[in-house]
């Protein structure tokens, strides 16, 4: 009997989604994914945009690499990293446009 999500949906469709909001839950990756957005970086370009330690900016981009979020080039010694899937940062901008709203309705009833 197919229920109203399961004919949207497979369970394997839901766990792949909950699995990329998982990864872009986090706020460094989501910084990263919004400086990327606006140019190709290297990890120390990223570590000082960001203020972090470089071993906490290669961790996170290690895990968008691994979810084929970002995507690395090597030039000489340097590793650049830029998008590999913008269809994720247009979710990022509706999710931000959504939060903004909220924030402006907050403000206009006074809260």
């Amino acid at each position: 009997m197919d229920t109203p999500t399961s004919s949207i949906l497979d369970k394997n469709s839901i766990h792949a989604v909950s699995k990329l909001f998982k990864i872009i839950s986090d706020p460094t990756r989501i910084s990263i994914l919004f400086l990327l957005q606006q140019q190709e970086l290297s990890v120390g370009a990223i570590t000082i945009s960001l203020e972090m330690e470089q071993s906490a900016i290669s961790h996170q981009l290690r895990t968008l690499k691994e979810a084929r979020l970002v995507k690395a080039r090597r030039e000489g010694k340097t590793i650049f990293y830029s998008l590999d899937d913008i269809h994720v940062f247009s979710i990022l901008e509706q999710v931000l446009t959504h939060v903004r709203e909220i924030e402006d309705l907050g403000e206009s009833a006074g809260h």
